[in-house]
């Protein structure tokens, strides 16, 4: 099947909510001679199989409230759930895919074992997804066919991530967390990759949570993109992105597009004022 057929054929979103953030601050230092707030009233609420990008100014935030979704640090004051269940029990099940800049991946294991290694680690202490995609058939999806075999140090960047991004499927995820996958990346990379990310998402149609400092790839990529303000970060103002599905590389050239990028960099000059 094509690339356009299958975006075609992608379903829209479910009515749910997959990711609530509820009245979410984090401090850091708590209790310390010079605690930083990081985060402060943050209520967002991300809907079943959405694509959402939260951007602004470096040291807004965007990074912590992924880290709270993930369970990976607990808010000062406030709550966030997943499937509206506390995030702890999905990371427990490992049902949390993340993304970060870095691949990370195990430089001794071949690509497929670097695949399945989270998979394994899970179904390890009974908790693997019921009906996982097989490794095989992500290493055709991502595009690492004949690849299999490789290491790490023979693949490129691109290469690289795409392995860490199957790595992330292979646990059937409730939720997707990407912060900044391809901000080490060229810019020729970078670019292919956000397609290859927009082609997996209208496939696998997982809920993504997106950190990026890029304006750009934000609109192209999602359904709303939420600006930060200064820390500690606060959501400015939430845009709906309007462009039809699929998108391709001729959405980045209407003015549509360029209307919403433009107005989103308006209003973060405002925020950085």
């Amino acid at each position: 099947m094509s690339v356009a057929a299958e975006l075609t054929r992608a379903p829209a979103a479910g009515s749910g909510t997959a990711i609530a953030i509820a009245n979410v601050d984090v401090t850091y230092g708590v209790g310390g001679p010079e605690p930083i707030k990081a985060l402060s009233g943050i209520n967002l609420n991300v809907p079943d199989g959405a694509f959402v990008s939260l951007v602004g100014p470096s040291g807004c935030g965007k990074s912590t409230l992924l880290k709270v979704v993930a369970d990976l640090m607990a808010p000062t004051r406030g709550a966030a759930t997943v499937g509206g269940t506390p995030p702890r029990n999905v990371r427990h099940a490992g049902r949390i895919g993340l993304v970060f800049q870095q691949a990370n991946l195990m430089p001794w294991l071949k690509v497929a074992n670097n695949i399945g290694l989270l998979r394994d680690l899970v179904g390890g202490r009974g908790g693997a997804p019921r009906e996982a995609t097989s490794i095989d058939e992500l290493i055709r999806v991502v595009g690492l066919t004949g690849f299999e075999t490789k290491y790490p140090h023979q693949l490129s960047g691109g290469m690289q991530q795409r392995v860490s991004l199957a790595r992330a499927l292979a646990l059937d995820p409730a939720v997707l967390l990407m912060d900044e996958p391809f901000a080490a990346l060229d810019e020729i990379t970078r670019d292919r990759m956000a397609f290859e990310l927009m082609r997996l998402w209208h496939h696998y149609r997982k809920t993504v949570l997106f950190v990026t400092h890029s304006l750009a790839e934000a609109v192209f990529l999602s359904d709303r993109v939420v600006l930060m303000t200064t820390r500690p970060g606060r959501i400015q103002r939430e845009f709906d992105v309007d462009l039809p599905r699929p998108r391709d590389r001729e959405t980045r050239l209407t003015d549509r597009f360029h209307q919403i990028v433009s107005e989103l960099n308006r209003e973060l000059y405002r925020v950085m004022a």
